[in-house]
């Protein structure tokens, strides 16, 4: 189903064929994002993710770097998390040289002008106010605050407006040089493509890529020992909440027994939460329940947007579904449901060469493994009702609640009272 091989410099190239399409996506992931900063310049990995773009010596300017692949209606973008940063292009297979030349031409050659550094802070600083702008996204940033405080988990990804402004020209190189090297990064084809073909042309196009040690992240802080809430005092029509408790990390053995219990709880149209939530008290429009499972971090959350005045009834309706988690074993229907749910959702998203591609460098990045579909099928599959009770038990507890609310309250203290399971 796919093919990997380690070069001398360490660079990772994997190789997925798909006889069911005529695309092909070009990847380059790097092991690098926010977990990686300095406090002084939060943000970075997402600018210089941005200044990718605005050209090389091969492509001028950002119109060159854009035209390349709009010519032959090409998708292309990038995107930074907290642990990667990843810079693809996706077109007709017959273009698969061209979109390798554009991924490798940006990866390895942009200029970062100290004219767009300036312009571009502008655009991020905007892009910050957008998301603040929004209290369904906003909340979201809450709730990270809320769980690891004052440490790179607990920032902005895009960073503040105050770090931003500060970022120079030399720091961004400074961190590219540090960062974007060889053995912290994965290239990925995936498609209709040839297997040594593919190969050869990585090896090509990738030759000149750094070979030096990437700098390592500092290690995930855990620290909660009572129920927590934090508010963001705000007039607005709706309160949005996220509600959950820690929980376990990429490589825990209960790690799919969570996400199975996620889906449960609130992860589709007929779960527990949403058919309560909404259907049933009509105290939402969105209600949702996931999983995040980071290298050294993990929660489960439920978020969900309500009128204000029911705010601390939706707060206490999904801690009530939480207790319920703990308390009743899942019917055999219900977790035979939610297996099947997961597996057949994987395998819609896996239809696409950019789903394919993220997929299996994703999992060679954080993991230094990758599972197959069928491979994680199975793990799905050995999950009992014993095992999901076992987890629930676990994480809805008292001392790892957590809540993080956006609405027009000044005193925290009624959704402190009661967060209680």
């Amino acid at each position: 189903m796919f093919k990997k091989i380690t070069l001398k410099n360490g660079l990772r190239i994997i190789i997925v064929p798909q006889k069911s399409t005529l695309a092909v996506t070009v990847l380059a992931l790097v092991g690098t994002g926010s977990k990686y900063e300095k406090k002084e310049v939060n943000g970075i990995s997402h600018f210089l993710e941005h200044m990718f773009f605005k050209g090389t010596k091969k492509r001028k300017d950002k119109l060159e770097i854009a035209e390349t692949l709009d010519r032959v209606g090409g998708m292309y973008n990038a995107f930074t998390g907290q642990e990667y940063t990843g810079y693809f292009a996706k077109v007709d297979a017959s273009h698969f040289d061209l979109a390798l030349d554009w991924v490798s031409d940006i990866f390895l050659n942009s200029f970062i002008p100290e004219k767009e550094v300036k312009r571009e802070k502008g655009v991020i600083i905007e892009e910050i106010n957008m998301h603040y702008d929004n209290p369904m996204s906003h909340v979201q940033l809450l709730w990270s605050r809320l769980l690891y405080g004052d440490q790179p988990a607990g920032w902005d990804i895009a960073g503040t407006k105050e770090s931003v402004s500060k970022i120079s020209r030399q720091n961004l190189l400074e961190y590219m040089k540090s960062q974007y090297v060889s053995s912290n990064t994965i290239v990925c084809v995936a498609g209709k493509v040839k297997e040594d073909k593919a190969i050869s042309q990585v090896k090509k196009y990738f030759s000149k890529i750094k070979e030096t040690k990437a700098k390592e992240k500092i290690k995930v802080i855990e620290r909660q020992t009572q129920p927590e809430c934090i508010l963001h005092n705000r007039k607005t029509d709706q309160t949005h909440l996220c509600l959950g408790v820690r929980a376990y990390n990429i490589f825990h053995p209960n790690r799919y027994v969570q996400d199975i219990l996620a889906v449960i709880l609130g992860g589709m149209m007929s779960s527990r939460l949403f058919m309560k939530v909404r259907e049933e008290l009509g105290l939402a429009y969105y209600v949702k329940t996931e999983v995040s499972s980071d290298l050294d971090s993990g929660y489960l959350v439920t978020q969900a947007g309500v009128r204000n005045e029911n705010a601390e009834k939706a707060v206490s309706v999904i801690l009530k579904e939480y207790k319920k988690a703990y308390q009743r074993r899942i019917p055999s229907k219900e977790l035979k449901k939610a297996k099947d749910y997961l597996k057949g959702k994987m395998i819609l998203e896996l239809e696409s060469s950019d789903a394919r591609a993220g997929f299996f460098a994703g999992q060679e990045l954080l993991e230094k493994r990758i599972l197959t579909p069928e491979e994680i099928s199975i793990k799905i599959n050995k999950v009992s009702a014993d095992d999901i009770l076992k987890v629930a038990k676990d994480i809805f507890q008292p001392k790892k609640l957590n809540l993080a609310l956006i609405g027009p309250f000044e005193d925290k203290n009624k959704f402190q009272k009661i967060l209680k399971i």
